[in-house]
């Protein structure tokens, strides 16, 4: 019986919800594993809706669920029906939506709260030892609840290869350990069962995020 691996969304793009590649290269990689994806998106309004054509916000209204289940071909539940009793493992891919949606991290940074629906089912893996994948800006969300994880978004000398570099000093602030690791490596923090990887983090061709993310969910695997 292939492992059960909880992956929650938080919308439907990079500028303001999951970013798509990674949420794909996700599924892909479970899928691959033997793994069957269960999908989450929390049933709220979005921050806001970005024009992703234009890179700027609209007066458009839309809801994290329903977003999310572009992504999934509708196959979602609401983030409250997770039980964490019949999964497995946990991943969240990145995009804006995280730091938007999934917390308030976009606009108060390392000060941000994570919301409770949230932070809820990150507590309730990491209290029964179920390992939790993270990509992209989403170990922002362990190092809000999880005080002296390890984790990796990359490097922490910003650059044009490594532009939000900037992310894993805020970290650091909020008492975490950063690794720096290249896009296609990651890093597993073993006593909190933490499996990080930057992927678009990194300004990097897309399949190195993609054998990055790969890394990621056979890492979540093999602890599971």
């Amino acid at each position: 019986m292939g492992k059960r691996v909880a992956v929650v969304l938080a919308g439907c793009g990079v500028y303001d919800g999951s970013e798509i590649h990674e949420s794909s290269a996700v599924l892909v990689h479970l899928s691959r594993e033997g793994a069957q994806a269960e999908v989450y998106a929390p049933n709220v309004d979005q921050m806001h809706v970005v024009d992703h054509v234009k890179g700027q916000p609209t007066q458009e209204k839309r809801n994290v669920l329903v977003e999310s289940a572009r992504i999934a071909r509708g196959n979602i539940k609401d983030l409250t029906k997770l039980d964490v009793k019949g999964l497995d493992a946990l991943i969240i891919p990145g995009g804006f939506g995280v730091a938007k949606n999934l917390s308030t991290w976009a606009t108060q940074g390392k000060n941000c709260t994570v919301s409770k629906e949230v932070e809820d089912v990150l507590k309730a893996f990491h209290a029964a030892k179920k390992p939790i994948g993270l990509c992209c800006i989403s170990p922002v969300l362990a190092a809000k609840i999880f005080p002296g994880c390890e984790l990796t978004v990359g490097h922490d000398t910003e650059c044009e290869k490594w532009p939000y570099a900037k992310t894993a000093e805020t970290m650091k602030e909020l008492g975490c350990k950063h690794i720096n690791k290249h896009v296609t490596e990651v890093h597993v923090d073993v006593k909190n069962k933490l499996v990080t990887t930057s992927a678009f983090m990194c300004n990097a061709p897309i399949h190195e995020i993609y054998d990055g993310i790969g890394k990621m969910v056979k890492e979540v695997i093999r602890l599971a």
